[in-house]
């Protein structure tokens, strides 16, 4: 057996791009590969709200301590209110990208059942190791 060691994310811009040129052998593996990198790219809704959080919270800071019993355009509820709405942003993208996953690993199987070299993937290839990811590609002769 012949392993090789690929570089999944070959760039920073497109994850998964290192196995496009394995992937792209298989029209099934591709068409999974490009909506799992299409479904990682930033969303402008993201950033329009963390820019509304930012500033919602930049306007709480600059507002004065005076009229403190107004509720909803209090320095507080301002300032809590950003910092919340930059929270669920992130949170949303991390959730979205965590459950976007499936795709790159269903793109492997797919190429796998039709496709040699087979590449074998593994969330983590040192068991005593808490992070990380495996990735081999074995060739037949």
């Amino acid at each position: 057996m012949n392993y090789q060691e690929v570089l999944v994310d070959a760039s920073s811009s497109n994850r998964g791009e290192g196995l496009r040129y394995y992937l792209q052998r298989d029209p099934e593996a591709k068409k999974l590969l490009d909506e799992y990198q299409t479904n990682n790219r930033p969303r402008w809704q993201g950033a329009a709200l963390s820019t509304l959080g930012t500033a919602v919270t930049l306007a709480g800071f600059l507002r004065s301590n005076e009229g403190q019993d107004e509720v909803i355009t209090g320095r507080n509820t301002l300032i809590f209110g950003g910092l919340t709405m930059i929270a669920v942003s992130y949170l949303i993208s991390r959730t979205n990208q965590y459950n976007n996953e499936w795709l790159l690993q269903r793109a492997i199987e797919e190429h796998n059942k039709r496709n040699t070299p087979r590449i074998y993937f593994s969330a983590d290839p040192n068991p005593t190791n808490n992070s990380g990811f495996g990735l081999g590609v074995q060739k037949e002769f």
